[in-house]
């Protein structure tokens, strides 16, 4: 388990959610540490899982995916080995960019991106035929963002 998180910690990642390639040097004089104790503090946090990644979040539109889809699924009632064999299936496919269990009408919301409508039915087809304790998709199409984030507030 990772020791608990000072202030310094918290300012830091705070910087570092907004933009992860900002030198040490400019993340130390943003939070008054050295650059070497800001060093040392995200290895840590990198190490500790605190920071479990550091990605480029790349333009749908540009990519070639200008689409999604936020698709509520059924599962075989208290079908729990299901929820394990479709998030192995899931992992493999990139266009299934996120999963979530839930209560509620549905098991399952997972977010998924796709060039046009006709690549969203093939995925979802992939996802009735090879995964059986799938019993229904609820699909709801993303007119609009208003807002796309993954920026996690750090509480004292």
């Amino acid at each position: 388990m990772p020791e608990p998180l000072d202030q310094f910690d918290r300012s830091i990642l705070e910087i570092v959610q907004r933009d992860c390639q900002l030198k040490a040097e400019t993340i130390a004089d943003r939070v008054g540490l050295s650059a070497s104790a800001v060093q040392r503090r995200l290895k840590r946090m990198r190490e500790t899982g605190v920071i479990s990644a550091e990605i480029a979040i790349v333009d749908r539109k540009i990519a070639g995916n200008p689409m999604t889809f936020i698709t509520g699924m059924e599962i075989e009632r208290e079908n729990y080995d299901a929820l394990s064999k479709f998030r192995v299936w899931a992992e493999k496919h990139d266009h299934i960019q996120q999963i979530y269990y839930v209560t509620g009408a549905v098991d399952l919301i997972a977010i998924i991106t796709a060039r046009d409508v006709g690549q969203y039915d093939e995925i979802t087809a992939a996802i009735m035929s090879q995964n059986p304790q799938i019993k229904r998709i609820h699909t709801n199409v993303v007119l609009k963002e208003i807002k796309l984030g993954m920026f996690v507030p750090v509480e004292p």
